[in-house]
Parts: C-alpha cells; structure tokens; sequence
C-alpha cells in the first residue's frame, strides 16, 4: 500500500524575514524539508507532494524535487487562489494565503492513499515518521480516522518572540480529546511559559501540554469532508477578511466533535526544532550539525 507524505511550503515566512523553506542550513548546504524526506523515505513512504506557490516550481525541482525524484514519486501542487472552494473569490486586496486547510486541499487531485501532513520548516525527527508509517498502514479502509505526532511544548516554543501552537488533551485511550490553536505563546524570563494572547499578564501553560506542530495523518476521505467546512469558513463573515486563516487543528477539533472523526495520539521520541524566527536558525544549525556528527544522517543528504 503505498503512503504519501505531502509537505506545506506556500508560506510567506514573514516572522522569519525570507524564504525559510529554501535557506540552506544543514553542515553541507541542506535545506530543513530534506531531512524530513530522508526520513520519511526511510520509513517506507514511496510518494512525495510539495504544495508550493506556481511561482517556486522551478526553484523547487532544482533544489529538491530532482534530486528526491530518483527515490520517491514526486508531484507538485499549488495552493493559489484560483483553486479556492465554490469559486470563492478573496477580496482583490489580500496576499495571504487561506491556511493550512486550503494548503492540504490543494494537493487533493494527488493523493487517493493515506497520507501525512507536515510543514517545510521544521524538524520532525526520525521516530516520528516511522511511528507515522505504521499508523498509515493500520489506517487503510478506516474512514473516519487520522493521527497526529504530538511534542510536548516546552520544545517547541523560541527565545525570540511568540509562537503559535495547536495545544491538545487526550484520552484514556490515547486518542486526541481537544485541540486548541493558541497563539502568543511565549517563554518568559520567570521561566514559566505564557500564552499572552489572552491578557496582558498571560496565562501560564504547562510546559509538558502536547501540542500540534502539524504532522498530522489522513485518510483520503479527509478530503470532501475538509472542502465543506473551507468552503463555509470563507462564506462565513468571521474574522478580518485580509487575515483570516482556517488552520487544521481548527478543522479537526470540529470533525472530532461533530463527526466524531478519531484521532490517534502518536508517542514517540522525536525531538521537533524549527526556524520561526531569524534568530533560531544558528541553534538549528547547531543541532542538524550534531546530528550528521552522530552518524543520524550520511555526510550529505
């Protein structure tokens, strides 16, 4: 049965000041998605879409998508506005794009196997993928049913400004209880972690929360399903409409709670770093450099 691994790379990177899905950080000029790839291959994944803006094709094949085209299928999809649901037109002034629901609805045409979700920037560790593999095999047939690679939030967060976070509870039975998309979460200097979207003082969060860094697994029928509620998102009248997103953990604590969609709590002892900021990227140097030292990935990827 094959598996797909469909990578979200259409962002902005604005907080970062560039385009952060093509820096080359790794000790031998690689870019973060690669490590991703690597391991995803590894672990048995045998098709990969990138959902990019059309405007990043060529960049893309030459700086990633040749190279991995020799191991895995390779597609390209593109999350623009022309491919919005219902013939949605945005209003003629926005430049941003619609979230990470319309990122994945874009690659729909691609995919009809049960497949994973991740974003371009970060890394997810190699665990983390192999335990994502094995569910997707469990999954095959199982219709109303997905999976998640959660982190625990102390991880995740940057000494350099805010992040966002979906944060989670789960079940007896391991499964996701409740996602919540928090924003304005900070490390603070009493050495409490804070979600100062929700006041001034901000509300302490735990640092052990399991939180959502978007490696997310779907079946097929996830598609159809997520297209209706894009669709009323963008028709409703909620929030700024130059801003506004719909994010997945948004999307899938609604189809927990109104189709009763299950979704499984993946453990695992990956260790997720990203780039969010500028400042991040010499840690993250750091720590890809340590890696390739510890023989986790060949001299050059």
């Amino acid at each position: 049965m094959k598996t797909t691994l469909l990578i979200m790379a259409a962002g902005l990177g604005s907080r970062y000041g560039g385009n952060k899905q093509i820096d080359r950080i790794g000790p031998n000029g690689e870019i973060l998605m690669e490590y991703s790839i690597h391991d995803a291959v590894e672990a048995g994944f045998d098709k990969v879409v990138f959902v990019i803006k059309r405007a990043m094709a060529d960049t893309f094949r030459e700086m990633v998508g040749d190279k991995i085209a020799k191991k895995v299928e390779v597609h390209y999809a593109f999350q623009e506005y022309d491919n919005l649901p219902g013939g949605f037109v945005p209003p003629a002034d926005r430049t941003k794009p619609y979230g990470t629901v319309h990122a994945v609805l874009a690659a729909k045409e691609f995919i009809q196997e049960p497949f994973a979700v991740i974003n371009a920037d970060d890394y997810y560790g190699r665990d983390a993928f192999t335990a994502m593999a094995d569910c997707l095999h469990e999954m095959q047939g199982k219709e109303n049913a997905a999976s998640m690679v959660a982190y625990y939030l102390r991880n995740t967060v940057s000494e350099n400004g805010t992040v966002t976070r979906g944060v989670c509870e789960k079940d007896a039975d391991g499964n996701l209880k409740k996602v919540v998309e928090t924003y304005k979460i900070k490390p603070m200097p009493d050495g409490t972690i804070r979600d100062l979207n929700a006041s001034e003082e901000g509300v302490i969060l735990d640092p052990d929360a399991l939180v959502s860094m978007n490696f997310w697994g779907f079946h097929p029928s996830f598609f159809p399903a997520a297209e209706k509620k894009l669709l009323a998102f963008l028709q409703s009248d909620a929030g700024d409409p130059m801003k506004r997103e719909y994010v997945l953990p948004t999307l899938v604590d609604e189809m927990m709670h109104e189709q009763g969609l299950k979704v499984k709590v993946l453990s695992t002892n990956a260790v997720w770093f990203g780039i969010t900021y500028r400042e991040d990227k010499e840690y993250v140097m750091n720590e890809l450099k340590k890696l390739h030292d510890a023989g986790v990935y060949p001299p050059a990827l």
